[in-house]
């Protein structure tokens, strides 16, 4: 895998709009394309033109704002939706249609022969149209596909020439990163085209998987906002982010315009109606909180210690927390020095003691323990 050669197509104006909370009115689209385009998202897809009036019109405005990011729309394997996209202006379409058995069954009804004639023939006929627009076919539940079918319908789409990269999607969330791996190198290996993976995180591996297509030789990986999307949505942007800087640091810190996270995520939360989890990667509330004294006193001397992420990195700080019975007087001194009070260390280890104390009888503010210190640097500082 090389760093150098991928992109996030961010979704979040696509399979994020699928999500149970989202309603993007025009003005959020606009400030959520903005915000990842300034972000420094490669590619931004948007939902298919066919999906309202009001898609149709969002399209074409997210067109019009010129970003340094290509607009991509998604849509079915079918000339309508061709000529439809086509004509909003994007610099892309990501064709897509449905390969596993429960699909072709319930979805479209397509056996793989009749699949193959129509990618052929949609595929074709875009390229007649838009010689120089971004083209990409995708198989849709392709995990849940039978391997020869795929190969099959792969093997036709790429011996066109006419694709610029293969989509591989893990529809509802089964596949295992061996499994993402395997197919992605396989795909890479028989085709030589760029490789695409659409993650869903049904069983929480979405992050994991796009991690393996990756280091298979996958050049693009689809990402949402939090992770929003249909279910439990796709790989997150910022849970991708984080793996990636921690292979990268550097050329993650270049990439991308890291201390625009915070807000995106945020933002976006917000509009959809959920709260940033705790625990998210890196924009969470406890992303970078040290609380255990053993922690705190190695972080404080060096934080790379118990930090894999620089917050800093992100424009955010890390978070010592004192005013509890863990608490160690390390801790305790570094938020004396940050208060300016001059202490010595049998004081600290004392007012450490009695924060413990407390700590065992009632939930501790920081106002608490900055009276305590207070408190205790009175008498010297009288004495003086």
């Amino acid at each position: 895998m090389s760093l150098e050669n991928f992109a996030i197509i961010e979704s979040t104006l696509r399979e994020g709009e699928q999500f149970a909370g989202a309603f993007f009115t025009p003005e959020q689209k606009v400030q959520i394309a903005t915000a990842l385009d300034e972000f420094g998202v490669e590619m931004l897809e948007l939902s298919s033109p066919l999906a309202s009036a009001q898609s149709d019109a969002d399209v074409r405005m997210i067109v019009g704002l010129k970003l340094k990011a290509t607009i991509l729309t998604h849509i079915r394997c079918n000339r309508e939706d061709a000529l439809r996209a086509l004509d909003t202006g994007v610099g892309g379409l990501d064709v897509v249609i449905g390969t596993s058995p429960a699909l072709r069954k319930h979805s479209h009804g397509k056996t793989i022969d009749e699949i193959i004639d129509m990618a052929r023939d949609v595929l074709c006929f875009i390229r007649q149209q838009a010689p120089h627009i971004i083209l990409r076919f995708s198989t849709e539940d392709s995990f849940r596909s039978d391997e020869a079918d795929l190969l099959r319908v792969y093997l036709a789409v790429a011996q066109l020439g006419v694709v610029n990269r293969l989509g591989v999607a893990d529809t509802v969330g089964i596949a295992t990163p061996s499994q993402v791996t395997q197919l992605v190198a396989q795909l890479r290996r028989l085709t030589r085209l760029d490789v695409e993976f659409h993650g869903h995180n049904d069983a929480g591996c979405a992050i994991a998987n796009a991690y393996a297509a990756l280091e298979a030789g996958a050049t693009h990986i689809d990402t949402t906002v939090l992770g929003i999307g249909e279910r439990n949505g796709i790989t997150p942007l910022g849970g991708l982010i984080a793996r990636l800087y921690m292979l990268n640091r550097p050329q993650i810190t270049a990439k991308y315009r890291l201390d625009r996270l915070y807000a995106i995520d945020h933002m976006v939360a917000e509009m959809v109606g959920v709260s940033v989890p705790f625990n998210n990667y890196i924009t969470g509330a406890t992303a970078f909180t040290h609380k255990a004294g053993i922690h705190t006193k190695a972080v404080l001397a060096a934080p790379e210690t118990y930090e894999s992420i620089d917050p800093a990195d992100f424009g955010l700080k890390r978070d010592v927390q004192i005013g509890h019975r863990l608490t160690g007087w390390n801790a305790v001194r570094s938020r004396a020095q940050e208060l300016g009070l001059s202490l010595t260390d049998a004081q600290i280890k004392q007012a450490t003691q009695r924060i413990k104390a407390l700590a065992d009888q009632r939930p501790l503010g920081t106002d608490d323990v900055d009276n305590l210190l207070r408190a205790w640097a009175v008498p010297e500082q009288e004495a003086n």
